[in-house]
């Protein structure tokens, strides 16, 4: 996970976040006035970005993701408390593709995301990654906001899961078709960029568990939460606790997973 820190050395890895930051709150702001929930979250078809820029672009997404959901926050009239839940919630909706892209074994296609070998599979693929990012930014946003008092983790978690989801699973596969294969010629592929030293590696033997816990971690602690949201179970501490645990588990299987285009691309 150094190479979230380690990426900052290199300019071109900078210049990516900022362009990524830069498009997602380009197309975030205009589609504010489009409330879900006021002053809380709105039609997001932007969703798209973290999860394809993730599998591209790696930590630079990540980061570019939470600064430009800030961004849309601040210029779009949703900037408040809950924008903290935002930062993270968005960093992590763009790290989780960048972790699990090749390392859904055995559902994985194991050929680069530009949907032109095993079409089938890599969409397959791709979806699941899709909704399980969705899921991790879901879980973390309604979790913080609902620890604010602002929003039911009932309500915000389910419609975030939603609303990302659909975004990301309807645009990515075509515009990673389009993307993909300029962006890898162009050298700007993650791969490309980091010192191999920095990437971090998928050989430990936990490496599947790991990946499938980010893909399973994020839809139970949305489920349960659901559950106690809604007052089945027991109440604001419940949630409060869930999360605390959720946080913890889902760092600790983000940490372990190692990624796998760089493999991937060198194969190919």
């Amino acid at each position: 996970m150094r190479e979230i820190l380690t990426m900052w050395r290199d300019t071109r890895m900078i210049m990516l976040v900022a362009v990524v930051a830069a498009v997602y709150a380009a197309v975030l702001i205009p589609f504010q006035t489009f409330q879900i929930i006021p002053g809380i979250t709105s039609i997001r078809p932007a969703n798209v970005f973290p999860v394809i820029f993730g599998i591209m672009f790696g930590p630079a997404a990540a980061w570019g993701s939470a600064i430009g959901n800030l961004i849309g926050d601040i210029f779009g009239g949703t900037f408040g408390p809950g924008s903290v839940g935002g930062f993270v919630g968005n960093f992590t909706f763009g790290l989780v593709g960048y972790k699990l892209w090749g390392n859904l074994t055995p559902l994985s296609s194991r050929v680069e995301p530009d949907f032109r070998e095993n079409a089938g599979v890599q969409l397959g693929e791709y979806a699941i990654i899709a909704v399980a990012a969705s899921a991790a930014c879901a879980v973390i946003i309604a979790w913080v906001v609902d620890l604010l008092g602002l929003v039911p983790f009932a309500v915000l978690g389910p419609t975030i899961l939603i609303n990302n989801s659909i975004a990301a699973v309807v645009l990515g596969p075509p515009l990673l078709y389009l993307t993909y294969p300029r962006l890898k010629e162009m050298g700007l592929l993650y791969p490309d960029l980091l010192r191999a030293e920095d990437l971090s590696s998928a050989g430990s033997n936990l490496n599947p568990i790991a990946a499938w816990g980010l893909v399973v971690v994020p839809l139970v602690w949305l489920g349960v939460g659901f559950f106690l949201s809604t007052g089945a179970g027991a109440g604001l501490t419940s949630v409060t606790a869930l999360g605390a645990v959720g946080i913890v588990v889902l760092a600790a299987c983000t940490v372990i997973v190692g990624e796998r285009l760089s493999t991937i691309v060198g194969r190919a």
